[in-house]
């Protein structure tokens, strides 16, 4: 059993995990916020230009180079944006990942603490059913560790794929671009 003081500095600890969260939490929210608002404020900016450029051109080959030119600095920037984003959840996520492996590790320990003080006050002849109370932690515990082997393997395979995509991306803007200012040259 646990004595009062016990409960109290699990419900402080608990607490302070909570807390700690919301502030990380907050941290990443601010983080994407200020991405968006300079994403927000580039874009106007850049439309902005943009329009007036279009406003000024003279002729059709004129129009065609700079839409040509327009389009590629603007697919870097989408994908520059998409992967900053991808960063900042990808961060939290693993900081969230790493608290909660803390605190099942820690849960374990006491858990398991727990069974062994049961096992040495426990009355002749419920050896067996302690025994079983471990087994079953374990295999939990087991169970646990793969599906974070898993979920691990996962999150690097959609990593992975994101930068596979973003240099797809990347290449195939580039071909766009050349291919629109070839045309717009001849």
């Amino acid at each position: 059993m646990m004595t009062p003081e016990q409960f109290a500095a699990a419900q402080k600890a608990q607490f302070e995990t909570f807390f700690g969260l919301a502030a990380k939490s907050m941290d990443n929210m601010e983080k994407l916020v200020d991405l968006n608002m300079q994403a927000v404020k580039t874009s106007l900016q850049e439309s902005a230009d943009h329009t007036m450029a279009l406003l000024s051109v003279k002729d059709l080959q004129e129009l065609s180079t700079l839409q040509s030119g327009w389009m590629q600095p603007m697919a870097e920037k989408v994908l520059s944006y998409s992967r900053h984003a991808y960063e900042i959840a990808s961060g939290a996520q693993a900081e969230l990942a790493k608290t909660a492996e803390s605190q099942i590790s820690e849960t374990h320990k006491k858990f398991m603490d727990l069974a062994e003080s049961a096992a040495k006050n426990a009355p002749a002849g419920s050896e067996t059913a302690v025994a079983m109370m471990k087994s079953a932690m374990n295999a939990a515990n087991n169970a646990y560790d793969s599906v974070q082997k898993v979920t691990k393997q996962a999150a690097e395979a959609v990593e992975a794929n994101m930068n596979a995509v973003t240099s797809t991306a990347m290449k195939a803007a580039q071909t766009t671009s050349r291919t629109a200012a070839k045309r717009a040259a001849a």
